[in-house]
């Protein structure tokens, strides 16, 4: 059975769309993710605009603002309702966790 195209995201897709609540551009985002996960998580720029373009055919994000190459991008309904259902699914893992190992994690 084929697996299903954006079942779970990656930290990348994850972290690209939460910077995406509030407008902005593929170079704010650049900086960002790593700012926001202690640099855990970087996007590489190649990665980011091929996730720009996926989201924006999907409809998770819409394109606010174009001042030459710059563009800004926002987060859509359809985007915060994916990143719901993910946090919903991490949410799950973590519980299962717990369950296992009988405690509490920091």
């Amino acid at each position: 059975m084929a697996r299903i195209k954006y079942q779970t995201l990656t930290e990348q897709m994850f972290y690209t769309l939460l910077c995406l609540h509030q407008e902005c551009c593929g170079m704010d985002i650049l900086d960002k993710v790593p700012e926001m996960t202690g640099q855990r998580v970087n996007v590489g720029s190649g990665t980011l605009y091929t996730l720009l373009e996926q989201f924006l055919q999907e409809e998770w994000i819409r394109e606010t603002k174009v001042e030459g190459r710059r563009r800004s991008y926002i987060l859509t309904d359809k985007g915060r309702e994916v990143l719901e259902k993910e946090c919903t699914r991490l949410s799950a893992q973590l519980e299962d966790f717990r369950k296992v190992f009988g405690k509490e994690t920091k």
